[in-house]
């Protein structure tokens, strides 16, 4: 386990570096904590990849295991246990957790109060508050530096993530309306997510790699629903025989078939 050791926090004009130890040289291994079993090396791909440690994307730099896919962040492997005077929550101090907290009710992750997306892995959290933050997000300053905009952006005062505060503003990056944090222009009316502004940090935007689009929960609602209806009726194929199994099936087509027929109608 790491030391809990305060550390101050360097601020640069697009993101926050890390207070840690002495860095290991480019190709050196590391041990880390949670892939013990085997070294880490440090290589730098373009490819895309997900992290082990926080469960986001990343491409560029990071912490390879060669002898299977563990793969960590650069600033996920070398996060130090605790951050004090954080600019993005300066009012406590916040500690380094390898896991996250549990989803509710087993189905809805607690969010980052910084991007707004799940948290499914390694987390900065507060002990004093409930908030908490990816170590993506912990990399990010109150003001930054977008390739696309020519202003400096800074950051938004914080609203509740969960409340959408500050979903009435459209995004100049993906064009749309979200929760979590937000960075406004300081000379015109431009507005970046704070999601938007971590390609900066997890070398996606470096690499020309676009975001990956997950799938919606409701789409994933419905192909577990469907899945359900076919697992079920397969158990009255086997239950009834497959006479009377092709029997249902053919009545649950012919049932869609007339009502698509009135429907017509």
């Amino acid at each position: 386990m790491k030391s809990q050791t305060s550390l101050p926090m360097k601020r640069s004009s697009s993101m926050v570096e890390f207070p840690t130890s002495p860095q290991p040289a480019v190709g050196e291994e590391i041990t880390h904590y949670a892939h013990s079993q085997h070294p880490l090396t440090e290589l730098t791909l373009p490819e895309l990849f997900t992290c082990s440690g926080c469960k986001e994307f990343g491409a560029g730099k990071r912490f390879a295991c060669q002898q299977c896919d563990f793969q960590l962040h650069e600033f996920c492997a070398v996060s130090p246990p605790l951050l004090k005077n954080h600019p993005l929550h300066g009012q406590h101090q916040l500690v380094f957790h390898s896991k996250p907290r549990p989803a509710k009710g087993g189905i809805s992750w607690p969010r980052c109060d910084v991007c707004g997306k799940s948290t499914k892995g390694f987390t900065f959290r507060c002990r004093a508050c409930s908030f908490q933050m990816h170590p993506c997000c912990a990399m990010l300053s109150t003001e930054i530096n977008f390739p696309i905009h020519p202003h400096p952006l800074k950051l938004l005062p914080a609203f509740n993530t969960s409340s959408g505060a500050n979903m009435g503003v459209n995004c100049g990056e993906c064009n749309k309306r979200r929760s979590g944090r937000m960075y406004r222009c300081t000379v015109c009316e431009y507005h970046l997510h704070a999601v938007c502004a971590k390609p900066l940090i997890n070398g996606l935007g470096p690499n020309g790699i676009p975001t990956p689009e997950k799938p919606s929960a409701l789409g994933t609602a419905a192909r577990l629903a469907s899945q359900v209806v076919i697992e079920f009726i397969g158990g009255l194929i086997e239950g009834f025989g497959e006479g009377m199994g092709e029997v249902i099936v053919q009545s649950i087509a012919r049932g869609r078939c007339i009502s698509r027929r009135r429907i017509r109608e």
